[in-house]
């Protein structure tokens, strides 16, 4: 067979997983032809398909973002096919963003036709390839778009079946699939066998998928569930082609951009429209620059090698027209309160306003405030794209992006050419969790290249990526509570205000192509419903256009939102002299939230929390504290479909000199119902902790005159590994139930518990992350709480 391609190949073989020592190596695509052509598949000889006639994709529901494409490929989206060269290949339009997805996509179809996941190579992404699925967001992936995968591979195992019975002239039902070969035995006694690929030779079968397919009883599984080695890790461990960052085409250029002086403002009449002059005799002379690329606010420099690319954007000379006044962003929150809004009612039930009203109730008001946020990428984004449409060849762009079909779309209206020109081959990126500049630097990438007729990678420096990268946005969350003096909620008013966060691709906003109008979308309700009930309560959102760019960060509005129910709780349970844990299980109906919640206190050996303010005055300088939270991810539009169950108890330190927060131990547990990879699940646990850590006790994008500030490290710290807590994982056992998606859950309950576990310390509330030293020593001052280092006492409770 030989070794794989090297870097830059444009041979079309594809080479097949391999095994070595028990470690999978699936090797990726080559750079320019697909893994395999969906024509090429579908018209070959010896080969069996399970297909889906393209559909008109489904425009965004109203107030919804989404892409407007209605492009619909002339060729049929296969989902499994099964070749006479003994390949079993999988298709997913979903992308592995880091969750291992492309292990458990492949151990779907491994399952469904009993070989082992090493036989499955997986196509994740490729718009010319895999089926439009639309967005890798919302944890969907396991939980909506791996049913078709499964149907279609238990389609074909069924039709390997059936061409062996007819083979064998034995009844279907007597014969087995096992390690990719067909067995049975004779009426005389005889075993026959066949291997998938010596069915199909000399056939071309393509079937209809079929979501009605019988699939296998859970209880059968003997692949779907045990925990399965990473396909991807290997490749990366030994650094063989993986990355976007790392391809290399032949005649390949390197570009870089020149971005405008409003950072991170992707709205208002001066995009686009504030470039006075550049004068490109700045740089012409310098070593290996090819080109300057001018059109509105777009600037981009073409160059033979990347550094001299850098040297070119840094030295180019250029003139912007005074920018206007901005809106304030010193205090986000503020910000975020007084811009119009459009109140969209959610959930009304009993009579809210009365409760209020009651004589001996215990009521509380509070407002939460959520930070802008980065994706925080640790490396900047980056793209190749190779624009020769003019002789005749699609338009290739490589990219990591988290969405190829809407990208496909935003550059074909970018360039002004048909969808069905444009090829996204999906490589892997640095990690983001929610939109970063994948998207953005395709477009910078795809515009040099078209105007030099070579292939041009671009890649961002970290400044471009922290102050252009659309931020998670910011959030204020006003809730109301009644309850009685004993701890029974009896009233729940919550309103989410929550800034838009659609972010057109910015070389359209640069171009003049996509004006900078900044829409209106319905997204602050995720998970905008309390689990906790009450008979009385109301739940509202307030629609708001962006404050600044913005776009989708893990967990979207259900982070800050969750924050809300649950510090609220905590705070509700603390005014009736509840225990925190107790009020939440007393006003939780769902089973399973329940039993979860129950499961993760029994593992960290929870203990009634004392509300004695004599116990906060009197505690030393190291105050320990504990604090409890739970969620369901609910996402996509209200009333949306939940995703895992999760909950943390996590364990801090506060020093009450410094403000700083040692978080020691986090206890998390997570209801994923089926595990198809469980360490995957336990991997993704890990992931969100580590991050939800990181956004909870330090990040927050600042701003200066109304402008993105925040353009390296230093003034964006993130969590460092002597920081990182120790993690005890709780896995609920629910095999046979329909699977959720784990990506995003396990974040969603943390920030929460953090602040409920400060407050077990301190007694002091803080309404809004990041719990940092600073935040932390106010709020202590406010209470009388801060102590300085002469007065401390030693010891710590």
């Amino acid at each position: 067979m030989g070794a794989p391609p090297a870097a830059g190949s444009l041979t079309g073989q594809y080479w097949p997983p391999t095994v070595t020592n028990g470690v999978v190596r699936q090797h990726l695509p080559n750079l320019r032809n697909l893994l395999v052509n969906r024509t090429e598949l579908l018209a070959r000889d010896g080969c069996l398909t399970v297909i889906r006639q393209p559909v008109k994709p489904i425009k965004p529901a109203p107030g919804q973002p989404g892409s407007h494409s209605s492009f619909v490929p002339a060729v049929a989206e296969v989902f499994v096919a099964v070749l006479d060269d003994g390949r079993i290949l999988g298709f997913n339009g979903h992308v592995d963003l880091g969750t291992g997805i492309r292990t458990s996509l492949a151990q779907i179809v491994a399952e469904e036709l009993d070989v082992e996941a090493a036989q499955v190579a997986m196509e994740l992404g490729h718009t010319d390839a895999t089926p439009n699925q639309g967005p890798t967001i919302a944890s969907a992936t396991l939980q909506i778009s791996a049913i078709p995968l499964r149907c279609a591979a238990a389609q074909a195992r069924h039709a390997l079946i059936e061409l062996a019975s007819r083979r064998f002239d034995i009844p279907a039902e007597r014969l087995t699939c096992d390690g990719g070969c067909v067995f049975g035995e004779t009426v005389d006694g005889t075993t026959c066998r066949a291997t998938f690929a010596e069915l199909v030779r000399g056939e071309r079968i393509a079937l209809a998928l079929n979501l009605e397919t019988p699939v296998k009883d859970p209880a059968t599984y003997r692949v779907v569930g045990t925990s399965s080695r990473r396909v991807d890790l290997p490749a990366k461990a030994s650094g063989e082609l993986t990355f976007v960052h790392d391809v290399r085409v032949p005649g390949m250029l390197h570009g870089r951009v020149v971005r405008p002086p409003y950072s991170g403002i992707d709205s208002g009449p001066f995009v686009g429209s504030s470039l006075l002059s550049v004068d490109e005799s700045s740089v012409v002379h310098l070593p290996g620059v090819k080109a300057v690329v001018v059109i509105g606010d777009f600037i981009g420099v073409v160059a033979q090698r990347e550094e001299q690319a850098i040297r070119a954007a840094r030295e180019i000379r250029v003139a912007w027209k005074p920018l206007p006044a901005m809106p304030t962003m010193d205090d986000p929150a503020a910000a975020i309160a007084a811009a119009p809004a459009t109140r969209r009612a959610l959930l009304e039930e009993g009579d809210v306003a009365s409760v209020f009203t009651c004589d001996d109730v215990v009521t509380l008001e509070r407002t939460y405030a959520w930070p802008y946020q980065m994706h925080g990428s640790i490396g900047p984004s980056c793209a190749v794209a190779d624009y020769r449409a003019e002789r005749g060849e699609r338009i290739t762009i490589w990219s990591g992006t988290q969405n190829p079909v809407s990208l496909r779309y935003d550059l074909s209206q970018l360039i002004s050419r048909d969808e069905s020109e444009i090829d996204i081959v999906r490589m892997e990126a640095s990690g983001c969790y929610g939109r970063n500049c994948a998207d953005d630097v395709c477009g910078d990438a795809l515009l040099l290249s078209r105007a030099v007729g070579a292939p041009v990678r671009v890649q961002l420096s970290r400044a471009d990526e922290h102050l252009w990268e659309p931020k998670g946005t910011g959030q204020v969350v006003t809730v109301r509570g009644a309850a009685t003096r004993d701890g029974e909620l009896l009233a729940y008013d919550f309103a989410s205000r929550y800034p838009s966060n659609d972010a057109p691709l910015l070389a359209s906003l640069l171009t003049g192509v996509t004006p900078p109008t900044g829409g209106v979308f319905e997204m602050g309700d995720r998970t905008a419903v309390s689990p906790y009930e009450s008979p009385n309560r109301r739940f509202v959102c307030d629609d708001m256009a962006p404050l600044v760019r913005a776009s989708w960060l893990r967990g979207v509005s259900a982070l800050p939102n969750s924050f809300a129910h649950d510090a609220f709780a905590d705070e509700m349970a603390a005014a009736t002299g509840v225990d925190p844990l107790q009020f939440k299980l007393r006003h939780l109906k769902d089973a399973r939230a329940i039993e979860l919640l129950e499961a993760v206190a029994a593992r960290a050996g929870w203990t009634p929390r004392s509300h004695d303010t004599a116990r906060w005055d009197a505690a030393p300088r190291h105050a320990r504290g504990r604090g409890v939270s739970y969620a369901r991810y609910v996402h996509s539009r209200f009333p949306g479909f939940g995703a895992a169950w999760s909950a943390w108890i996590v364990d801090v330190v506060v020093d009450r000199v410094t403000g700083e927060v040692t978080v020691e131990r986090v206890t998390v547990g997570q209801d994923t119902g089926t595990m198809v990879n469980p360490d995957g699940v336990r991997h993704q646990l890990h992931g969100n902790v580590v991050q939800i850590l990181s956004r909870s006790l330090k990040e927050r994008v600042r701003f200066v005159d109304g402008k993105v500030s925040s353009r390296e490290w230093g003034s964006y710290p993130i969590l460092t590994f002597a920081e990182l807590p120790v993690l005890d994982v709780v896995l609920m056992p629910r095999q046979g139930e329909p699977p959720m998606g784990a990506g995003e859950s396990a974040s969603v309950p943390g920030p929460a518990a953090l602040a409920n576990a400060i407050f077990d310390a301190t007694g002091v509330r803080i309404f809004a992350p990041p719990f940092t030293p600073e935040t932390v020593r106010a709020a202590l001052a406010s209470a009388g709480r801060l102590i300085s280092a002469q007065s401390s006492p030693a010891a710590s409770t």
